[in-house]
């Protein structure tokens, strides 16, 4: 247990170490050249996680261990939970049937093409198969997270799968604004998209939250109704991450079921903090529900309230991403090889052109 008596001190010590390394990769976020690349807290956490594994390890106490892996996995799951703060019904009603449509058909669409390229055809093993999957599906770094308690991955497969959401997320960040401006916006036929379906495009099929918000924003003279539809199209994909990990943690139990050779069943594995989510973003629409009634007089205190409680989420996001670098060596990288970036290229071509197709086919059916 990380907290008996003989690892209490060790543990805490971790998790202040943790955390100090985390300010430091929120503070470097915060500069304007990081920040106009769009480079989250969680990816710089990770890659100054993984530097420490490779150089500074052995130089610090082992007792130190059970808290980086406290962090990565407790803390880990307490932080998807409350991440349920940035989300709300609200928003999925929003952007009405063809924002949902979207969201739910590339998501599993692309999860499942993922998956099955990366074991199938690439030969990748099923882990990093699927937590690269469900880093291009969902919502990136933070899906990766999600997603790693279930499979129970080893640290290195979480890193191999960022380092291709953070590769693939930046690239269309500069993509898609010149995809607008040179060839979506000026034309009159097929590739033609308003400002609120190309919004709807960016959302639903960039990886990184932030990667979306800045696509809009390096657009010149960016329709308001383009940002809008982008964000809510997006965090209706992150909420969706919910029944995506119930239905995994099922299926992987009823495949090991069936291939268990000693007849031994194993219980269905449902990853309950991914049920707390839904609870957290149930309550945080009930609670804008009442703003607008009830809670009218208090709307400023609850906002403040939660922008704050969403701060410190990103925060714990971080340590936990960090304390996963801190697990990653490199010398567990050299059986991967080029499946990963394969895999990865394949889920980039099908968000960008199936994408657009899938979201043109569901505009005219829904019109």
């Amino acid at each position: 247990m990380p907290f008996s008596l003989n690892k209490r001190r060790g543990t805490i010590s971790g998790i202040i170490f943790v955390a100090t390394v985390a300010s430091g990769a929120t503070y470097i976020s915060q500069l304007s050249f990081v920040s106009a690349l769009g480079l989250s807290p969680l990816v710089i956490g990770i890659v100054i996680g993984i530097f420490y594994a490779n150089t500074l390890h052995n130089h610090f106490p082992p007792s130190w261990e059970s808290g980086i892996i406290f962090s990565a996995k407790k803390i880990l799951r307490f932080a998807i939970v409350v991440y349920g703060f940035r989300i709300t019904f609200q928003q999925i009603a929003e952007v009405g049937l063809h924002g949902f449509l979207v969201s739910l058909i590339m998501l599993s669409s692309t999860m499942l093409i993922g998956i099955w390229l990366g074991t199938k055809v690439f030969k990748m093993d099923r882990d990093t198969s699927i937590l690269t999957a469900s880093g291009a599906s969902v919502c990136g770094a933070a899906a990766v997270l999600a997603t790693e308690p279930v499979l129970k991955a080893d640290e290195y497969k979480t890193a191999v799968a960022v380092s291709m959401v953070v590769l693939f997320g930046t690239i269309s960040m500069f993509l898609y604004p010149v995809l607008y401006t040179t060839i979506i916006e000026p034309s009159s036929d097929f590739l033609h998209m308003d400002p609120q379906t190309f919004g709807i495009y960016v959302g639903g099929t960039i990886h990184e939250v932030a990667q979306v918000v800045a696509v809009p924003a390096s657009i010149p003279n960016t329709p308001p109704e383009m940002a809008n539809s982008a964000v809510i199209v997006k965090m209706t994909r992150v909420l969706l991450i919910a029944p995506m990990l119930i239905i995994l943690g099922v299926v992987l139990s009823l495949i090991q079921n069936t291939h268990s050779k000693n007849g031994k069943k194993i219980h269905i594995v449902i990853p309950w903090f991914a049920v707390y989510f839904v609870i957290v973003a149930g309550i945080n629409s009930l609670i804008l529900y009442y703003l607008n009634t009830s809670l009218q007089p208090y709307a400023s205190s609850i906002k403040s309230t939660i922008d704050n409680i969403n701060t410190i989420d990103t925060f714990l996001l971080t340590m936990a991403m960090t304390a996963l670098g801190m697990g990653t060596q490199f010398s567990k990288f050299k059986n991967v090889g080029m499946a990963p970036l394969y895999t990865a290229i394949a889920m980039f071509v099908w968000l960008v052109a199936g994408g657009f197709v899938i979201i043109k086919v569901i505009g005219a059916l829904v019109a």
